[in-house]
């Protein structure tokens, strides 16, 4: 009798596993289903591929003052920053040289994750599914001590196209989205109607949370959750088929997710199954004062070789 309840409750509890296994709001595609990419096997640029003569001049037809908007934070030791990672600048003082016009020089020493601090563009390289990333490209084929041989975010160049805000926060009437707010595709949806826009093949596409606000005033809160988009909506997004995707915060997506589960499912869905850079920690503040929506979106990353992402500084013309 006893040896009978143990197999009875032992297959309740694995029942209720199961059930709560199959409650998993979102799961990774196969490498069957995501590959190869709609650019092709061999592609490592993926949403860059629209960054071609034509983007950049569809952008000009959007400059009408000449007003340059910066969106990048300034880079020092007192940003937020995730986990571990960290930049301390050390100031170098050379000597004097001893030649009559008496030339001086200052350099300076600089350790840090360049490539993930900051506002920063993640690449491919920096988020897998399981040992793979954009392209099933497997990581133990393309790494080395010295940067991946394929993929680097050196790899991406000058991106210039038309850059759209969706302006989130400002359709709830609130300066900053609640804590681990999920923004569905109905917000993005009504946001974009609110201001009388549609997305584009190409686009830039960058969201308001208010987030922002929190910069250099609250790095404790800012970096432990976020408002941000979901599953969802970064699935409608990538039917959008943007060259980007950006946000004032630091994921991108809400964190954490709503499903305890998952673990920032948004950046395996943009990065690695559909080859979209992600665009983190921009400063949106002037943007959305401004109330500039629609905007000649101009960055370049730094040409590290084979590396995860770039600190970048991008700007909005007008």
């Amino acid at each position: 009798m006893r040896y009978i309840m143990i197999v009875v409750a032992l297959a309740a509890t694995l029942g209720s596993t199961a059930l709560v296994a199959d409650a998993q709001s979102w799961r990774p595609p196969t490498d069957g289903q995501r590959c190869p990419s709609k650019w092709g096997p061999n592609d490592e640029r993926g949403s860059g591929n629209h960054m071609k003569p034509e983007s950049v001049l569809r952008a000009t037809q959007l400059i009408k003052t000449g007003e340059v908007i910066e969106l990048g934070y300034v880079l020092s030791g007192s940003i937020p920053v995730f986990g571990t990672r960290r930049f301390d600048v050390h100031t170098k003082r050379t000597f004097m040289n001893q030649f009559s016009n008496r030339r001086g020089s200052n350099e300076e020493l600089v350790v840090s994750e360049i490539g993930q601090v900051g506002t920063q563009l993640d690449g491919f390289v920096h988020q897998t599914i399981e040992d793979k990333i954009y392209n099933c490209a497997k990581l133990d084929d393309i790494s080395t001590r010295t940067g991946f041989t394929k993929f680097g975010i050196d790899k991406v160049g000058m991106l210039m196209t038309r850059g759209v805000l969706i302006d989130v926060a400002g359709l709830k009437g609130v300066d900053m989205l609640p804590d681990t707010y999920e923004i569905t595709v109905e917000d993005l949806e009504r946001a974009l109607q609110r201001q009388n826009m549609k997305l584009q093949p190409g686009d830039a596409v960058i969201i308001h949370t208010g987030w922002g606000k929190l910069w250099m005033k609250d790095n404790a809160r800012y970096v432990k959750s976020c408002p941000g988009i979901g599953v969802k909506a970064a699935e409608w997004l990538a039917k959008q088929d943007p060259m980007l995707i950006g946000s004032d915060n630091w994921p991108v997506e809400v964190a954490p997710n709503p499903d305890p589960q998952i673990s920032l499912p948004v950046h395996q869905i943009l990065l690695v199954v559909n080859g979209i850079h992600i665009l983190e920690n921009l400063k949106l503040d002037d943007l959305v004062a401004k109330r500039v929506n629609e905007f000649a979106f101009v960055m370049q990353p730094l040409k590290i070789q084979g590396g995860s992402g770039s600190s970048v500084a991008p700007v909005a013309i007008r």
